[in-house]
């Protein structure tokens, strides 16, 4: 199937999210009508809004990027937002789009739905093959549902829709709050103000050894606009870059980045969560999609973007 952008009236939940920004982005490249709506302008955890607002803007297809995201520390803490806020925004923008007759509907997970000790590399149907990482289960959890959504939709509706499964992402508007980032980040920042304060040293969490993949935000974007235009099937798809490091590796290469040499200091009391984290893209790459760039282009680039923006 092709899904003809032109013309169309695109929103794209979440779009001051780094997702989002990055697929308005990618979608202006396209001749398509892009819509958007701020957190003080529509509270995607109240129904009665999302549905006002649905039926009024009417848009023709939904990519959804919207959602209550965080680091380790982060679920831990709050698992009632992760679960409870995630739950209702998808299922208050499904019911909303179905009544609006919305075509096409892309909603967009995170590699945290695979089990902790998932085959690797992890391909699609290893979704609830086994128990959770319990670091990040809540938000896990509300991301499953989703997908079901859209496959149970489609099922009893013909829905059109579909979901796509990210890898661990960075990039423009990334987090970079010590107490709430993912790693890439958090490492951009914590070596940058290492580099200004002239410290000797930087601390990681965990031991440096989980393997991790890395996607730039842009990249991902390319991918989504990709899948919104030519895939139509129930099954998730993963769309990764293919590349594993360890946390060491990726500290070292941040440091290459940043231009600053530091001992790493590893905190052994913090949790390192999966051991091993990669994403099988076959699927994806079959399709025709392979356009990831490298993981030191886009921490270079993610790095100017920071410096612009956050210092």
């Amino acid at each position: 199937m092709t899904f003809d952008l032109t013309g169309k009236r695109i929103w794209v939940a979440g779009h001051r999210g780094m997702v989002g920004g990055a697929v308005v982005r990618r979608l202006a490249q396209e001749d398509c009508e892009i819509l958007t709506a701020t957190r003080a302008e529509l509270d995607l955890v109240e129904q009665s809004a999302v549905r006002a607002w649905m039926q009024e803007m009417r848009p023709d297809a939904i990519v959804m990027a919207a959602g209550k995201v965080g680091g380790i520390k982060a679920n831990n803490e709050n698992p009632v937002d992760f679960l409870y806020q995630n739950m209702m925004i998808v299922s208050n923008i499904a019911q909303a789009a179905h009544e609006a007759d919305v075509e096409r509907f892309l909603f967009l997970g995170s590699s945290c739905i695979y089990p902790k000790m998932a085959p690797q590399p992890i391909p699609e149907n290893s979704l609830l093959t086994g128990p959770l990482e319990p670091t990040n289960e809540w938000y896990a959890i509300a991301k499953i549902a989703g997908i079901k959504l859209m496959q149970a939709y489609r099922q009893q509706y013909g829905r059109d829709w579909i979901s796509a499964m990210p890898t661990n992402l960075y990039g423009p508007g990334d987090n970079y709050d010590l107490n709430s980032s993912h790693v890439l980040p958090a490492l951009l920042r914590k070596f940058h103000e290492a580099k200004a304060a002239g410290a000797s040293s930087v601390e990681l969490w965990g031991s440096g050894t989980p393997l991790r993949e890395f996607m730039h935000c842009d990249d991902l974007a390319d991918a989504l606009v990709f899948l919104l235009k030519d895939y139509s099937a129930p099954e998730h798809v993963n769309v990764g870059s293919g590349v594993e490091v360890t946390i060491r590796e990726l500290a070292e290469t941040i440091a290459r980045v940043v231009g600053y040499e530091a001992n790493l200091v590893f905190d052994a009391t913090k949790p390192d969560g999966t051991p091993r984290k990669l994403m099988d893209s076959a699927r994806l790459q079959a399709m025709g999609w392979n356009n990831s760039r490298s993981l030191e282009d886009g921490i270079a680039h993610a790095y100017q973007d920071f410096l612009t923006n956050q210092v």
